[in-house]
């Protein structure tokens, strides 16, 4: 039997309590998000469900992972908002990533013994924590979940790469249109946007940590594009009034919509 998430309702998110038992979760499950780039048998819907069968609720800026944890434990971000970071020898702060409801939170533990960075949430949040083991055993068992589930960290390193350009080849007016052509994509592929608007939730000073800049030039930039009708802004919320511009000038594209997944075998 195939379960075409496109053509159907969000699936059902499910957290396990200390008893065993379980209850629905708003939010995002791994299906939901790998859903949308292929259709899934039952069984490889039932075998992601089995990896996040836990859950754990965050609080704005609690950290989830800190550099040089032990690794081992990996998280699905199922509702919230969360962003990984590094401090620098200086003492300042560079952001990494910033993280949506579906994505998986510390992949180094793939790779490496210690965390390489860490992830804080952004907003009160709630993850699904698995042992890396876990998902190497999924991985092996379903071929097709795991070639998803590289697709996703190849998505991933993209979009990092993507913030590399944008840092060494961009002006500050491009890095700061760059961040919320982003943020709004990001957060419309998982209902989180409102058409063209969205609710930021970051600080500027945060948002200068990942372009760059300080929170006065972060602030001057963001005056600047008002200024210039390409965002509207009504306190912590942000409408995007000129995509395309915003594109041009920092040299975005949207790698979510580039994923291709359809070489891959159908469902049995």
């Amino acid at each position: 039997m195939l379960i075409d998430f496109n053509a159907m309702m969000r699936p059902v998110c499910f957290s396990r309590d200390s008893s065993g038992e379980k209850h629905d979760v708003p939010g995002i499950c791994l299906a939901d998000r790998i859903g949308r780039l292929m259709t899934l048998s039952a069984e490889e819907s039932s075998a992601l469900a089995q990896l996040e069968d836990r859950g754990r609720l965050l609080r704005r800026g609690s950290a989830l992972l800190r550099l040089n944890d032990r690794a081992g434990e990996m998280f699905l971000l199922r509702r919230g908002t969360a962003m990984s970071y590094v401090l620098l020898r200086d003492g300042s702060r560079q952001i990494l990533r910033f993280h949506f409801p579906g994505d998986i939170l510390g992949w180094s533990a793939l790779a490496f013994r210690h965390s390489l960075e860490t992830v804080v949430a952004t907003s009160d949040a709630e993850v699904a924590p698995f042992d890396r083991t876990a998902l190497i055993g999924l991985m092996t068992q379903n071929p097709r979940l795991g070639a998803a589930i590289s697709a996703l960290a190849q998505l991933e390193r993209q979009v990092m790469s993507d913030r590399l350009a944008t840092l060494g080849r961009t002006d500050a007016r491009g890095r700061v249109a760059a961040l919320l052509i982003e943020m709004r994509d990001r957060m419309s592929a998982c209902g989180m946007a409102n058409g063209d608007e969205f609710q930021l939730g970051l600080t500027q000073e945060e948002m200068g940590d990942a372009v760059g800049l300080t929170a006065v030039h972060v602030n001057r930039m963001l005056r600047l594009l008002e200024e210039e009708q390409l965002i509207a802004r009504a306190g912590s919320r942000v409408t995007v009034l000129n995509h395309g511009a915003l594109a041009q000038m920092a040299n975005y594209v949207d790698r979510n919509d580039g994923v291709d997944l359809e070489w891959l075998a159908p469902a049995r």
